[in-house]
């Protein structure tokens, strides 16, 4: 599984502690990691929540990463930015519990984490039990077992939900401001990560004409 990680500017600083925990727990698992920064409070490009949101869109709607790993500081903006685009189900976790029942009842393709709000001393051990919870087994299995198969259903009638209520991605890409949608992307890393994995033509191809 692709794993991407983005982290926005005011929790930059501690992009190096949450890739180290993720790369820690996610590789030795078979899993690969790809972080999209922002790695330094002092990058050129800067992520806000809102950005988050829409990378972890682009991310997953092209296939160029399978799972996102995001948050800011209570974790709150980034997961309603990453549930605003289309096939992104983002959950908020904050301990090991919430992303086992995350990964079993919901099992979505993206969390986000508070990484200011309770972040203290042992957080990296927090971290690399929450990835171990979500990445460690087979999701989607169901909690309680005995209600497994209402919560897979619960997730289709989800889906199909948020089909209906949300444009496509490539359609989110052309009407939502440019600016935006161009710093989103401006991430040193972005074109090498991100046009060697995109199995989407069509969103590689626009995101390709914004730099030309």
């Amino acid at each position: 599984m692709k794993i991407a990680l983005i982290t926005e500017n005011s929790q930059a600083a501690k992009n190096n502690v949450i890739n180290e925990a993720l790369t820690a727990v996610a590789e030795p698992l078979g899993h690969q990691v790809f972080n999209y920064g922002m790695y330094t409070a002092e990058d050129n490009a800067s992520l806000t929540y809102i950005m988050n949101g829409l990378l972890a869109g682009i991310l997953l709607n092209s296939k160029a990463a399978d799972f996102v790993v995001t948050g800011c500081g209570t974790g709150m903006g980034s997961m309603l930015a990453c549930n605003a685009m289309p096939g992104v189900f983002c959950g908020l976790v904050i301990d090991p519990t919430d992303a086992f029942l995350f990964g079993q009842i919901n099992d979505g393709n993206a969390i986000s984490m508070p990484y200011a709000k309770g972040f203290g001393w042992a957080a990296e051990l927090n971290l690399q039990d929450v990835y171990r919870k979500l990445f460690e087994g087979e999701r989607g299995l169901g909690y309680p077992k005995e209600r497994a198969e209402i919560m897979r259903k619960n997730r289709g009638i989800l889906k199909d939900l948020k089909a209906a209520t949300c444009h496509d991605m490539l359609t989110v890409l052309k009407t939502v401001d440019q600016d935006l949608l161009k710093a989103a992307i401006a991430g040193d890393r972005f074109t090498d990560y991100f046009y060697a994995n995109s199995q989407d033509e069509e969103i590689s191809a626009y995101l390709q004409s914004l730099a030309a």
